[in-house]
């Protein structure tokens, strides 16, 4: 067998990665040994950005691993695969990734939404890849499976067709009522 040729794997994904507009990790998955001790992930996490945060590519061959990012406003969203992966593979992870977060967030893709709802972005970060296995590309699918229940959601920040989609049909006026009541009182 030729030394050249590489065999495929289901291991494509080596780390997802946000970090905040300094640098910071917000979230971080590492999937193999490549960096074993977190002051080494710390180290290639900084180093990535110093490299990324003033660029306008979407693609970068660093360190010897294909890194694919993108940006928004005061978030860096990086997946992170070998120099031999398939980089539409990794554009499309994160896509998936950075986009059901926009799902989560409500389209409010910020450190400080991020931070809020922590609980689902690693959720969503699990649909998503599994000990580097790709295991869901479609956001939508991810958000589903997240499921965020409108019962959890405050009344301020659901929209209107959640506050409708929960009123059972006979209680409508009482609700509306409720509703109008609870935000006057705020």
């Amino acid at each position: 067998m030729d030394g050249g040729i590489l065999e495929p794997s289901l291991y494509s994904i080596k780390a997802l990665a946000i970090l905040d507009n300094d640098g910071n990790r917000l979230l971080t998955k590492y999937y193999d040994d490549t960096f074993s001790t977190v002051k080494e992930q710390k180290a290639f996490e900084k180093n990535l950005f110093n490299k990324t945060h003033r660029a306008n590519a979407e693609i970068i061959m660093f360190e010897g691993l294909t890194c694919v990012y993108k940006s928004n406003v005061d978030l860096f969203f990086y997946v992170v695969g070998s120099s031999h992966e398939n980089e539409l593979i990794l554009a499309s992870v994160l896509n998936a990734f950075y986009d059901s977060i926009s799902q989560i967030l409500r389209k409010n893709v910020e450190k400080r939404a991020l931070l809020d709802n922590m609980d689902a972005v690693y959720l969503a970060a699990d649909e998503i890849c599994d000990g580097g296995i790709l295991l869901e590309a479609d956001p939508n699918a991810i958000v589903q499976k997240v499921a965020i229940r409108n019962e959890d959601i405050p009344l301020g920040e659901q929209t209107v067709a959640q506050v409708v989609g929960s009123i059972k049909p006979g209680k409508v006026l009482q609700s509306a009522k409720e509703q109008i009541k609870w935000s006057l009182l705020k």
